[in-house]
């Protein structure tokens, strides 16, 4: 099978000798196998791993995305941020580490970026309702 790790400015794996792959998502982790159904998922952040044809084991831990299989023969990874690496306890501890804590970054940004939104709607609202005037 082919497997490509693909973000928006790399091309971060492109294996064309894989012989199994395990990924999670939302319901837990599954392996894809030659033959594969057709498949489309959304990944958890996580670390995808796969088995080369000369047996070697790999890893690309990834800040979630989507994992689709076509034909049984190609598997095609889109994420925002993937880190490839022989060492999973690294990829482990540190990628997924520093992944968790952008996540958990973004999450509180965009309570903020809510909470900001959701004042101004009320301020305009406010502005717009005429004095005096019951609805």
């Amino acid at each position: 099978m082919r497997l490509r790790v693909v973000t928006p400015l790399d091309v971060v794996v492109d294996d064309k000798e894989v012989v199994a792959l395990r990924a999670t998502d939302a319901t837990g982790g599954f392996g894809v196998l030659p033959g594969h159904a057709d498949f489309l998922t959304s990944l958890a952040l996580s670390v995808v791993s796969w088995t080369h044809a000369d047996g070697g084991k790999h890893y690309c831990a990834v800040r979630r995305g989507v994992l689709t299989v076509s034909g049984g023969a190609d598997i095609a990874i889109a994420t925002r941020e993937a880190v490839a690496g022989d060492d999973l306890e690294t990829l482990d501890q540190n990628v997924l580490a520093r992944f968790r804590e952008q996540a958990d970054v973004e999450r509180v940004e965009r309570v903020s970026s809510t909470r900001l939104q959701l004042m101004a709607i009320r301020h305009i609202m406010r502005l717009l309702r005429p004095e005096g005037r019951r609805v």
